[in-house]
C-alpha cells in the first residue's frame, strides 16, 4: 500500500478525536458506537489509497471456518491489504489478540483497536502496541499499517500488469502458430473447417474463421492457468464444450513433442501468474483472479468481443443487493424463496458465474444438491467466460458440500437463440448447439419456463464505425418480437436503441418467465425516461404487476460525474426488478422509482446497496405515468399538450394538418465527416476523390470474386486511411454500383453552431440526407429559404439557430429542422411549410388578418429563446417537439424573432466588437494561424496562439448559450487543427486565402451574442 502524509493537522484526525470526546462526555463507550469514530478516519484515508474499507466482511478460514471481520481494506480485485478489529475501552487488548489469532482470523497487516490503544500486528508479530491519546501515536499506526506490502500482493500486480501488456503479443503468437499449422497441416485444416462449421451451425452463421482461431487461441492461452488456480486437471475432459475443442487443440499441437512445447515462449507468463494463484486460499479472491483474467484478456486481446459483448464485470455489492431483493420479493409477493423446489432460475448472461455462485451462497445447503441438479440455469456464448463460469459455479458447489459435480445445465449458446422455434426457426436453419449435449441442455431449457431470470445483460446500441465490422449480431426472433412490440408502440423516429441487446434481453426474459415470476437485470438505464422507449415502458406496464427501477445514475452525458458510474462506463445504470403475479386485476402497474443514488460516488453507492441490503428496505416513489408513457413526470407542464405542435410525425405522414410546420427533417447525417466535410475545398475535392476512387476498385474485385457466397464484411479492405464504410455503402458495392466524383455536390454546410464547414452532399456519400434535397437542393435556394435548426435529445438543453445553410444532425440526440420553404428536388415548385391551419389559428387567436407566414416563422424563433418559455418547459422539451403557445404580445415577439434571424444568417456581415483589445508577444514574428485557442480561466482572455492574445471579452457574451456551450466557445472549440485518428485527415480551419477570418469571425460573434442577450433579454413576457 502507498505511504501516506498523514499529519496531526489533518481534518479527518481532528474529527476523530473531537468525535470520540462526544461519546465520552454523554457516557458511551460501548464498541459498537465508539468504532465508528475509527471507521471514517479509515475510510478517508482508504480513498487517498485507493482502497476500499468493507465492513463487517465475512470471510472463511482454510478450516472452512466462518469469521466477521469488523473492517477489511480492499482494493480493486477485492484483494485484502489489511483488516481491524474494533473494541471498547474495557477490554484487554492483547487477550482479544490472541483469541482472534487463534479463530484464524488474518494476521499479517491487522490493528487491534480501543479509543485509547491499538495493536498493529503484521506477519503475526506484534509491530506497535501506542497510546492512542497521543495523536502522534494514531499516525504512526496509520502509516506503518498503509506502507506494509505483502509479498504475494506484490507478484499479484506485477502479474496482472504483465498480463494486461503481454496477451496482445501472446495472443497473436500463437495465431501465428494456428497459421501455420493451417498451412503446413492438412489434418488440422480438416479438423478446424469441421469445427468452424460446427461453430456456424451451434453459434452464428455469420461466424468467420478468424473468430473461431481466436476460441482456440482463447482455450489454448488460458486452460492451464484453470488448472492451476481452481486445481482441477480434469476440467477439459469433464466440461462438454472443452472436450469437443480439445479434439481441434490435439490435432494443433501433435506435430510439437507436447503440448507446453508449443507454448513455451508463453512459460514467463505462466510462472507469474501461477506464483500468484499459488498463495489465494480463499475463494472469492480466486473468483476476483479469474476476473481480472476475463476482462484483461478481452480488454487486451478480443477488442471487438469486448465492444459487442460489453465486457464489464459486475461488482460484487450489485450482485449481493440483487439476489438478497429477489428472495425479499419471493417471500414477501409470493410466499416463496429461492431455496424452494419449481422455482427455475436463469442467469441468461452469465458471464463469470458470480449470479449462479452467489444464488448457490443464498440457497440453503439441503436444498442446493437439488437445485444445483434441477433448477439453477444459464447461457454464455463466449468461450473464456463460459469455462470460468463453470469453474467457479462447480467449484462454489464443492466448496458448499464438500462433493464435486459437473454443472448440469449451463449452455454454450447465445441466449436470443434459445426463442421458441414454434414462433420463429433457428437462424441457421437447424436444432443444433455445438455438441449433442449442450443441445439436449438447451432443449431442456427452452421448454422451461422460469421464474426467475437475474443477470447483468450486454448492452452495445451498435458499433460506431461500419469498418470495424463489428455489428451486434442480429436475432430474427427476438428482434421481430421487439419490432412486434415495443417499436410498434413507439411514437419515436428513431429506434435503432430499441434493437440494444439490453433491450432485447428484456424482451426475452419477458417472453421466458410463465404466469408469474421476477425479471431482475442491472442494465443501461435510458429507458426510463428516453424518447425512443415509449412502447417498452408501455409492454413493461402492461406485463408486469410492479417494477422497482433502482436508478444508479451516472450517464456523463447528463452531466454526471463518472465517479457516479457503478461500471465507469458512460452511459447511466440501473437496478430493475420486475413481477409478474398470476392475479389479472386491470390495474395498471405500480412503478415505483428511487433515485437517491443517482449523484453518489461509486464507493458511496456500493455502502449504501451493503447497508440497506435487499429492495425492501429502501423509500421508494410511486410514479403515475402520462397518457404517453412518460413515467418520469416530474417539471411537465400539462398546459404544453394545449399548444399548436411545431410539427408532427402524423403531420409529415400527411394525417394531421394541426401543426405548424408541414415537414420537417432531421439535419444532414454523414457517418463520415473526416470524408466528407472540411474546412478547405479543395481538401475535400482530394478526400473524396481518393475514397470514391478506392470504393469503386473495391466494387470491380467484388464483381471479379471467385467465392460468389462471400460475406461483404469479410470481404472489403477496412483501412480507414482509405474509406470510410456505412452499411448503405457496402449494400450499393455488392449491387456493383459505381460512383463518379461530382464537383458541384460541394456546398456550404452549417457544422457546429457558428461554424461553417465545406460539405460533399450526396445521398450516398452521406449516410442519411433525410428531407435536405427538398429543403436545399441547389446553391440558390441557399439566397431564399430559412431553416430553425432545433436541437433535441435529453442530453443538452434545447436551443434554436436560423440557418441559411445544410446544417449537420449534432451529436447526442440529434436535431430537427423547420424550413419555411421546401422545393422539389430539382429547386422548382417552392412552397411554404408554414400550414394554412397555423396561419387560421393565429389570425383568429389574434384577430388580425394581417399576421403572414413569415411573421409566424419569425414568432416561432424569438418565443424557442424566450427564457420563461425554456425554464417552465424544459422538461416537456427534453421528450418532445416544442409546442408554440399564443402569447400576449404577438408582434413583439415576431419583431424580435426577425431581428435574432437576421442576426444569426449574417452573422459573418456583423462587426467585430470594438472593445476587445488584441495583445502582441513582443519581438515575435507576426502569426495569425490557429492551431488551437484557449480561455483564461476568468474567460476574460483568448489565448489566439503564441503571438496573440485577446483581453476584454466581457462576461455577458457567454449568456449566449447553445445547448453545453456559449457561441463564442463553439467557435474556439470548431476552429482548431484536427487530425481524424483513423484516416489521417488533417482539417485545418485557417484560410489561405482571408488569414484573418478566424480573429475576425471572433470579434463578430462576440457582437452577436452581446446583441442576441439584449433581445432576449428585451422580450415579454408570455402573458402579461
Amino acid at each position: 500500500m502507498p505511504t501516506l502524509n498523514i499529519k496531526p493537522t489533518h481534518k479527518p484526525i481532528k474529527n476523530y478525536y473531537a468525535e470520540l470526546e462526544a461519546y465520552t462526555k454523554i457516557g458511551v463507550e460501548h464498541e459498537g458506537t465508539v468504532r465508528t469514530a475509527f471507521q471514517t478516519l479509515l475510510q478517508h484515508y482508504c480513498r487517498q489509497a485507493d482502497l476500499t474499507l468493507v465492513c463487517e466482511k465475512t470471510r472463511y478460514t482454510k478450516e472452512n471456518r466462518r469469521i466477521q471481520l469488523d473492517g477489511e481494506v480492499v482494493d480493486a480485485f477485492d484483494l485484502p491489504h489489511g483488516h481491524y478489529e474494533a473494541k471498547d475501552t474495557q477490554d484487554d487488548l492483547l487477550t482479544e489478540a490472541r483469541r482472534k489469532s487463534e479463530a484464524g482470523y488474518p494476521f499479517k497487516n491487522i490493528i487491534i483497536q480501543s479509543p485509547t490503544r491499538a495493536l498493529l500486528y503484521q506477519n503475526a508479530l506484534l509491530r506497535l502496541d501506542c497510546d492512542l491519546t497521543d495523536p502522534r501515536n494514531l499516525i504512526e499506526v496509520l502509516n506503518t499499517f498503509f506502507a506494509y506490502q505483502e509479498e504475494n500482493i506484490i507478484d499479484w500486480y506485477a502479474a496482472v500488469e504483465e498480463f494486461r501488456e503481454k496477451v496482445p503479443v501472446l495472443g497473436r503468437g500463437v495465431a501465428q502458430r494456428v497459421e501455420t499449422e493451417m498451412q503446413d497441416n492438412p489434418l488440422f485444416r480438416q479438423a478446424f473447417t469441421n469445427f468452424h462449421d460446427q461453430c456456424r451451425a451451434a453459434i452464428d452463421p455469420n461466424l468467420t474463421e478468424a473468430q473461431v482461431e481466436e476460441m482456440l487461441i482463447q482455450h489454448l492461452l488460458t486452460e492451464r492457468i484453470f488448472r492451476t488456480v481452481f486445481d482441477n486437471p480434469d476440467f477439459t475432459n469433464r466440461n462438454i464444450i472443452a472436450q469437443e475443442i480439445e479434439k481441434v487443440i490435439q490435432v494443433l499441437t501433435q506435430r510439437s513433442p507436447s503440448r507446453s512445447e508449443f507454448l513455451r515462449p508463453l512459460n514467463p507468463f505462466y510462472i507469474a501468474i501461477e506464483k500468484t494463484a499459488a498463495t489465494i486460499t480463499d475463494f472469492s479472491q480466486k473468483q476476483s483472479f479469474l476476473n481480472t483474467v476475463y476482462e484483461q484478456f478481452f480488454q487486451g486481446f478480443s477488442v471487438k468481443v469486448a465492444d459487442t459483448h460489453g465486457i464489464v464485470y459486475t461488482p460484487q455489492p450489485i450482485v449481493d443487493f440483487m439476489v438478497k431483493s429477489v428472495e425479499h420479493v419471493l417471500k414477501a409477493e409470493f410466499g416463496r424463496s429461492l431455496s424452494d423446489m419449481r422455482v427455475h432460475i436463469i442467469d441468461p448472461f452469465v458471464g463469470t458465474g458470480n449470479f449462479i455462485v452467489r444464488l448457490m451462497q443464498e440457497i440453503q445447503g439441503r436444498r442446493l444438491p437439488q437445485k444445483y441438479r434441477e433448477e439453477l440455469h444459464c447461457n454464455e456464448v463466449m468461450l473464456l467466460p463460459y469455462y470460468i463460469a463453470s469453474l467457479n459455479i462447480e467449484h462454489a458447489y464443492f466448496e458448499r458440500t464438500g462433493s464435486y459435480e459437473p454443472f448440469p445445465h449451463i449452455c454454450f449458446v447465445d441466449t436470443f437463440d434459445t426463442v421458441d422455434l414454434m414462433d420463429a426457426p433457428h437462424q441457421t436453419g437447424q436444432f443444433s448447439f455445438f455438441t449433442p449435449e449442450n443441445t439436449l441442455r438447451v432443449e431442456e431449457q427452452r421448454e422451461t419456463p422460469m421464474f426467475v431470470v437475474i443477470g447483468n445483460p450486454p448492452y452495445n446500441a451498435g458499433q460506431k464505425n461500419e469498418n470495424d465490422n463489428n455489428k451486434n449480431r442480429r436475432h430474427i426472433a427476438v428482434d421481430t418480437r421487439v419490432r412486434n412490440t415495443f417499436a410498434a408502440d413507439s411514437t419515436a423516429q428513431l429506434k435503432n436503441s430499441l434493437y440494444d441487446p439490453y433491450v432485447k434481453a428484456f424482451r426475452w426474459a419477458m417472453d421466458k418467465l410463465g404466469d408469474e415470476g421476477i425479471v431482475t437485470f442491472v442494465t443501461n438505464n435510458s429507458f426510463i425516461d428516453g424518447q425512443a422507449f415509449d412502447g417498452m415502458r408501455k409492454h413493461l406496464a402492461e406485463e408486469f404487476d410492479t417494477l422497482y427501477i433502482l436508478d444508479l445514475g451516472g450517464n456523463v452525458r447528463k452531466g454526471q460525474t463518472g465517479d457516479a458510474n457503478v461500471f465507469g462506463i458512460q452511459v447511466g445504470v440501473s437496478i430493475n426488478i420486475l413481477v409478474k403475479s398470476k392475479q389479472d386485476s386491470g390495474m395498471p402497474a405500480r412503478i415505483c422509482y428511487n433515485d437517491e443514488m443517482a449523484d453518489m460516488s461509486k464507493a458511496r453507492t456500493f455502502t449504501f446497496l451493503k447497508k440497506n441490503q435487499h429492495f425492501g428496505n429502501l423509500v421508494w416513489q410511486e410514479l403515475t405515468p402520462d397518457k404517453r408513457y412518460t413515467w418520469l413526470t416530474k417539471g411537465l407542464q400539462n398546459d404544453f399538450d394545449t399548444f399548436a405542435p411545431i410539427g408532427s410525425k402524423e403531420a409529415k405522414l400527411g394525417r394531421s394538418k394541426e401543426v405548424v410546420f408541414s415537414t420537417y427533417s432531421n439535419g444532414v447525417q454523414t457517418n463520415r465527416d473526416a470524408w466528407v466535410r472540411h474546412f478547405n475545398k479543395d481538401a475535400l475535392t482530394k478526400n473524396m476523390k481518393a475514397m470514391i476512387e478506392f470504393y469503386n476498385s473495391q466494387v470491380s474485385k467484388w464483381e471479379q470474386r471467385i467465392e460468389r457466397a462471400q460475406n461483404v464484411d469479410v470481404f472489403v479492405s477496412t483501412d480507414g486511411r482509405k474509406i470510410k464504410w456505412t452499411d448503405r455503402l457496402k449494400a450499393e458495392l455488392t449491387k456493383g454500383r459505381l460512383v463518379e466524383f461530382d464537383s458541384e455536390k460541394i456546398r456550404n454546410s452549417l457544422y457546429r453552431p457558428f461554424t461553417k464547414s465545406n460539405l460533399y452532399f450526396d445521398k450516398l456519400m452521406n449516410q442519411r440526407t433525410y428531407v435536405f434535397p427538398s429543403i436545399f437542393p441547389t446553391p440558390e435556394t441557399e439566397l431564399d429559404n430559412r431553416v430553425i435548426w432545433l436541437k433535441v435529445g435529453q442530453e443538452w438543453p434545447m436551443f434554436a439557430l436560423m440557418v441559411d445553410q445544410i446544417p449537420d444532425n449534432l451529436p447526442q440526440g440529434g436535431s430537427q429542422c423547420f424550413p419555411f420553404y421546401i422545393y422539389d428536388e430539382e429547386g422548382t415548385n417552392r412552397r411554404k411549410n408554414i400550414t394554412d391551419w397555423v396561419l387560421a389559428q393565429f389570425r383568429t387567436h389574434y384577430r388580425d388578418n394581417t399576421i403572414t407566414k413569415w411573421d409566424i416563422f419569425h414568432y416561432t424563433y424569438a418565443l424557442l429563446h424566450q427564457p420563461d418559455y425554456r425554464e417552465r418547459y424544459q422538461e416537456n422539451l427534453k421528450r418532445d417537439l416544442p409546442h408554440i403557445p399564443f402569447a400576449e404580445d404577438f408582434w413583439a415577439f415576431t419583431k424580435a424573432g426577425a431581428r435574432l434571424a437576421n442576426l444569426h444568417v449574417t452573422y459573418e456581415s456583423q462587426p467585430e466588437y470594438d472593445k476587445l483589445e488584441p495583445i502582441e508577444t513582443p519581438r515575435m514574428q507576426v502569426n495569425l494561424l490557429v492551431d488551437r485557442m484557449k480561455f483564461s480561466k476568468d474567460k476574460t482572455q483568448l489565448k489566439y496562439n503564441d503571438f496573440l492574445m485577446l483581453e476584454g471579452i466581457p462576461p455577458e457574451v457567454f449568456e449566449y448559450r447553445l445547448g453545453n456551450r456559449s457561441a463564442l466557445e463553439w467557435v474556439v472549440d470548431q476552429y482548431r487543427v484536427k487530425v481524424d485518428k483513423r484516416s489521417g485527415i488533417k482539417n485545418d480551419p485557417n484560410r489561405d486565402e482571408d488569414p484573418e477570418y478566424i480573429l475576425r469571425l471572433i470579434g463578430q460573434v462576440i457582437t452577436v451574442s452581446l446583441e442576441t442577450v439584449d433581445i432576449v433579454n428585451g422580450l415579454p413576457a408570455l402573458k402579461s
